[in-house]
This record gives structure tokens, sequence and C-alpha cells, in this order.
């Protein structure tokens, strides 16, 4: 699949075939946009990913660029316009999670003034950044910040979302190629899968390297009230911190900050203790 190839999200393959000319229409700007999403692209690179013929393709962009859905620049490359983003923003709005994360992560980030704290959520195959604090230090560790997305296999944050998912999808995820960012990325699937057994183990995930050469990171579960991992918190280090007992303070703040959200979302550890250590 085209996902672990190049693209990072698990939408684009084609969905199965619509009922009415209008929902194949609806269904082929929606996979417009999730391919946008990931990155711009051009009409012939958007007609090979999404398998459609540059005729059909090139009424849907004119839809979507007329109605500020997609947007164009000198290039030729299609972007994710103000409409989109528009309504992506209105998910925040009232976010639970993150009315409870922000201010936290705020207080919290003096503690670890060289670490990037981030709340992060999973989208089929891919984390998604929601809300990125920077470092109390000032210092650029990180280009990642918000709706920024990589797939699961790179990072801690993914990670985690990776090891606490149904075997079925972690099955179907580790059989399909998967791509390298570095050259720590771990893409060896049984090497993969002996460490996602460490990360359920130990309830957080430590990565160096694997997405940037020049960092790592940490990240530990945010659980709900039915037990079920809702999102992550992820601290991004240069990857000099993360040796000694600056890894282990932050580890140790990463999931302080994790298990206090996961209570404030309903989340009972001894009530739910069977479902978190669900292999």
């Amino acid at each position: 699949m085209a996902d672990k190839k190049g693209r990072t999200g698990s939408s684009a393959a084609a969905p199965a075939e619509a009922s009415s000319p209008t929902l194949q229409g609806v269904s082929r700007a929606l996979r417009v946009l999730d391919v946008v999403a990931q990155r711009p692209m051009r009409t012939t690179e958007l007609s090979e990913e999404l398998g459609i013929s540059w005729a059909t393709l090139q009424r849907t962009l004119a839809q979507l660029e007329a109605d500020e859905f997609i947007s164009r620049d000198e290039r030729g490359n299609f972007h994710i316009g103000r409409k989109t983003w528009l309504l992506g923003s209105t998910y925040l709005v009232g976010h639970r999670l993150m009315e409870l994360a922000v201010p936290l992560l705020t207080r919290e980030s003096s503690l670890v003034p060289t670490s990037v704290l981030q709340l992060v959520e999973r989208s089929g195959d891919t984390t998604v950044v929601l809300f990125s604090r920077e470092a109390a230090s000032k210092e650029v560790i990180t280009r990642t910040t918000y709706g920024h997305h990589f797939p699961l296999h790179c990072g801690s944050k993914g990670w985690v979302f990776l090891a606490n998912a149904e075997p079925e999808f972690i099955d179907r995820y580790l059989s399909e190629p998967l791509i390298s960012l570095t050259p720590a990325t771990v893409t060896d699937p049984d090497e993969l899968r002996e460490r996602l057994a460490e990360v359920r183990e130990q309830g957080y995930a430590v990565t160096v390297g694997d997405v940037q050469s020049f960092t790592g990171s940490v990240a530990a579960p945010v659980f709900n009230d039915e037990g079920q991992v809702e999102a992550c918190i992820c601290a991004v280090s240069r990857r000099s911190s993360l040796t000694g007992d600056k890894q282990e303070q932050i580890v140790e703040l990463v999931q302080r900050v994790a298990q206090t959200l996961s209570l404030g979302l309903g989340w009972q550890p001894l009530r739910h203790a069977k479902v978190v250590q669900r292999g």
C-alpha cells in the first residue's frame, strides 16, 4: 500500500464502490483531501496516488479549490485550504482532553526545560499532534507542531498507540512495507514486535534518532473511562537529554502527566488493569 511507502494516511486506497454518482463524488473529494493533508501534490501526482483519471480528478480539484477546501501554490502543488482548516479547528473547540491537557502541559513544561511537550492522538495509521508546548529553554528542538503526523512505527508516540492496538491491527500494520525516516527507524516487523511488547510491559516508550537523527522522545498513554488509549503525552528532546538521570526525569514527568489526564477522563487503574495489560 502507498501508506508506508510515502504517504502516512490510511484512507488513500479506493473505498468500496459508492452506490450513486453523488456519493462517488463525495468519496473522491474526501480522498483528495486526505492525501493533500499528508503532503502537497500536483495534479499528476494525485492522479497516480489515487488511481483517478486526470480528467475526472481535474473536476474534483476545481470544485474543491473554488470552495476553498484546497489551494494551489505557484508551483502547482495543492495544499489544504482555509475552509478545511476552519473545519479542522472546530474539532478542538470544547475538546475535553485539550481543556485538561493545555494548562497541565504549560505548567509542567518548566520541569523539563529542554523538552517539547505534546498532546497526541491517533488517526488511522498515523499520529497527529493536537498541542505542542515549546521547550522552556526556547531551544529549537523539533519542527513538529500542531497537525503534524507520522506513521505509527516512527517515534515513541506512535509506538504507544501501536503497542496498545488490537492484535489484528498490529498484524495488518506490520504486514505492509514500513518507511524509514532515518537509519535508526525500526522497520523490521519482528524487532518492532519485541519493542512493542516492552512498551506494553513498562507502560511507556522511548525512541532515539528514528524520526530526526538529533532528537529522541518519550511517550506514555492517556486512557479513557473505558480503559482504552485515548491519546498520549510525548516529550521530544535532543538525544543528549535522553541518557541517565535526565531520561529518568523525563519518563517520570511524562507518565505523571499522562496518568493525571487519564484520571481526569475517568480512567480507573484497578478496574481497567486487564484492559491496559492486554497484548
